[in-house]
C-alpha cells in the first residue's frame, strides 16, 4: 500500500523523491545564478569605482603640470642666479629684480586667467599658460644680455600666473566631494616637485662652464609644459564651466566620469545649475562679476577676506625668500663652498616635497583648519629659532646645523598646511559665478606679496641683517595663527555649494565651526 497522494509505478517505485530532488536542484541553481549575478554586479561596480578614481587622479595630475613650471623656476633660479651674476655681470639690484619680477608679472596672468577661463574654459586656459611659458623660457635660455633675459622672464611670469590660478579651480570643480581636498592640494605638490627638480638641476649642471650652465638649467624647465599638450587629449572640461555655458548634458557626462554614484551626480548637477542661476533666469540679471567683487555683499566680503588674506599670509611669512635665497641664508650661517650651498638647498627641496605628501594624506581626514594651526605655529617657532641662531651662534658648526634644521623645519611645516590648504580654500569658498575671477584676485595677492618679499630680501638683509628679516617673518607668522582662528571655517566634507552657504550665516559661522548637519540645515532653509 502506498502513501497518501503518492502512486507507485509499475515497478513498485515511488517517483516523488526524484521529482523533489529535481525541484531542489532547480532552486539551488537559481540561487547560485542570483549569487553569481550579485558577485558580477559588485565586481563591475568595484572596477568602475577604480576606473573613476584613476581618471580623476589623472585629471588632477595633468592639471597640475603648470605648477611644476612655477616650482622649477623658483628652485632653479636660486642657484642659476649665482652663475648669471658671474656671466652677465649684473648688479645686486638687477639680481633682486630678476628674481622678484616673475612674481609681480605673474599677477597679470592671474588677473587675466580668471576672465580667460570664463570665456574659453578652464582646460584651454591651462594650455594657453603652457604656451606662453614655453616662449618665455626659450627666450631666457638664449638671452645674450640682462635686458633680453628680463623679456623672457616677464613672459614666463605671465604664463605661470595663468597656470597657478586655474589649476586649483579646475581640480576643485571636477573632484568628488569626499576627496576634493587631497586632489586640490596636487598643484602645491607639483610646485614642490618643481622646486626639488630645480635644486637638483642646479647641482647637476653647476660643473659646466659659467656661460652654459645657467642656460641649460633654465632650458630644462620647458620639458614639463610639453606634457601638457598630451594632457589636453585626456582631461575633460570643468562641468561647472559647461553649466555656465548652458551645456548641461555635457556637464552631466563629465560628472558621470568623475563621480562613483549616479544619484550623487544628479544631486551635484542640480546644485551646480541652481548655483549658476540658470533655473530661475538669474544668470542674465546678475551684476557684472568685477562690479560685484568691488561692492560685495556681507557674505562675499567674508569670503574675500578669507581667500585674499590666506593667500597673502602664505607669502609674507617668507616662504619664497627661504626658497629663492636659501644659498644666501646658508652662506650667512657659515657655509662657503658653492657645491655645499647647492647640496644644502637640495635637502630643503627634499624636505618640502616629502611633507606635502603628508598633507595630501591628511587634508580630507583631519580637515583644513587643524593643518593650518599646526603649520602656522610650527613655522613661527622655526622662523624665530632661525633668527636667533643667525644672530647669536655665528658661523660655527652648531650655527650651520641649526640654520639648516630650521630652514628645513620651516618648509616642512609650510608644506603640511599653509602651502596646500591656502589654494584648496581659495578654490572652494567662492560662488560658482565668481569663482574663477575671485580666485584670480587671491592669486594676485599671493604673487604681489611674493614679489615684494623676493625683490626686497637682499636689500633688507643689508639693512637689518638676515636674522632681523626672519624675526620679522616670525612675527607675521604669529599673526597668521590669529587670522586662521578668526577668519577660516572648516570646509572638509562639504560640497562647494554647501561651503558657499557657510558664509551666508554670519552668527553660526563666526566663533564656531559649522558642521555638516548645520550646512544641511542651511540648505533646507534656502
Amino acid at each position: 500500500m502506498g502513501l497518501v497522494g503518492v502512486h507507485e509505478n509499475g515497478n513498485g517505485e515511488i517517483p516523488l523523491s526524484l521529482g523533489n530532488k529535481n525541484k531542489y536542484k532547480r532552486m539551488d541553481s537559481e540561487q547560485s545564478d542570483d549569487f553569481a549575478d550579485d558577485a558580477s554586479y559588485h565586481h563591475n561596480q568595484l572596477e568602475r569605482k577604480k576606473s573613476i578614481r584613476k581618471y580623476v587622479l589623472a585629471c588632477a595630475i595633468f592639471a597640475s603640470l603648470n605648477n611644476v613650471l612655477l616650482g622649477y623656476d623658483v628652485g632653479v633660479m636660486s642657484g642659476a642666479i649665482i652663475f648669471i651674476q658671474e656671466d652677465l655681470k649684473i648688479t645686486e639690484v638687477q639680481e633682486e629684480v630678476l628674481v622678484g619680477i616673475l612674481s609681480i608679472v605673474s599677477l597679470l596672468g592671474s588677473l587675466g586667467g580668471g576672465k580667460t577661463s570664463d570665456i574659453i574654459g578652464r582646460k584651454w586656459t591651462m594650455a594657453f599658460a603652457a604656451v606662453v611659458f614655453q616662449i618665455g623660457a626659450a627666450i631666457m635660455t638664449v638671452a645674450p644680455s640682462f635686458q633680453v633675459l628680463m623679456i623672457g622672464r616677464v613672459l614666463a611670469g605671465v604664463g605661470i600666473g595663468f597656470g597657478v590660478m586655474i589649476a586649483p579651480v579646475y581640480i576643485a570643480e571636477i573632484s568628488p566631494t569626499v576627496n576634493r581636498g587631497s586632489l586640490t592640494s596636487f598643484p602645491e605638490i607639483f610646485i614642490n616637485v618643481g622646486i626639488l627638480l630645480g635644486y637638483v638641476s642646479n647641482y647637476a649642471f653647476s660643473g659646466l662652464s659659467v656661460h652654459i650652465n645657467w642656460r641649460v638649467m633654465l632650458a630644462v624647465g620647458i620639458l614639463p609644459s610639453i606634457f601638457i599638450g598630451f594632457a589636453l587629449f585626456i582631461i575633460p572640461e570643468s562641468p561647472r564651466w559647461l553649466v555656465l555655458q548652458n551645456r548641461v548634458d555635457e556637464a552631466r557626462s563629465v560628472l558621470l566620469k568623475t563621480n562613483e554614484n549616479e544619484k550623487e551626480v544628479d544631486e551635484r548637477l542640480s546644485e551646480i545649475v541652481a548655483a549658476a542661476g540658470m533655473t530661475n533666469g538669474e544668470k542674465n540679471e546678475e551684476k557684472a562679476v568685477w562690479r560685484e567683487l568691488l561692492s560685495p555683499s556681507p557674505s562675499l566680503r567674508r569670503m574675500l577676506i578669507t581667500g585674499f588674506g590666506i593667500q597673502c599670509f602664505q607669502q609674507i611669512t617668507g616662504i619664497d625668500a627661504t626658497v629663492y635665497y636659501s644659498p644666501e641664508i646658508f652662506k650667512d650661517a657659515g657655509i662657503e663652498s658653492k657645491s655645499k650651498l647647492l647640496a644644502a638647498t637640495v635637502a630643503v627641496g627634499v624636505t618640502k616635497t616629502a611633507f606635502i605628501l603628508i598633507a595630501t594624506f591628511l587634508v580630507d581626514r583631519v580637515g583644513r583648519k587643524p593643518l593650518l594651526y599646526v603649520s602656522t605655529i610650527g613655522m613661527t617657532v622655526c622662523l624665530l629659532t632661525l633668527s636667533l641662531s643667525l644672530a647669536l651662534l655665528g658661523n660655527g658648526k652648531l650655527g650651520i646645523a641649526l640654520a639648516v634644521l630650521c630652514v628645513c623645519g620651516n618648509v616642512a611645516f609650510f608644506s603640511v598646511g599653509m602651502g596646500p590648504v591656502c589654494w584648496i580654500l581659495t578654490s572652494e569658498i567662492f560662488p560658482l559665478r565668481l569663482r574663477a575671477q575671485a580666485s584670480a584676485l587671491g592669486a594676485v595677492g599671493n604673487r604681489v606679496c611674493s614679489g615684494f618679499v623676493a625683490m626686497s630680501f637682499l636689500s633688507l638683509s643689508r639693512t637689518i641683517t638676515v636674522a632681523g628679516i626672519f624675526f620679522l617673518f616670525s612675527l607675521l607668522s604669529a599673526v597668521s595663527v590669529l587670522f586662521v582662528y578668526k577668519h577660516v571655517p572648516e570646509t572638509k566634507g562639504k560640497s562647494l555649494e554647501q561651503i558657499e552657504l557657510l558664509f551666508q550665516n554670519h552668527n553660526e559661522w563666526q566663533g564656531s565651526e559649522v558642521e555638516m548637519g548645520d550646512s544641511e540645515h542651511l540648505v533646507q532653509k534656502a
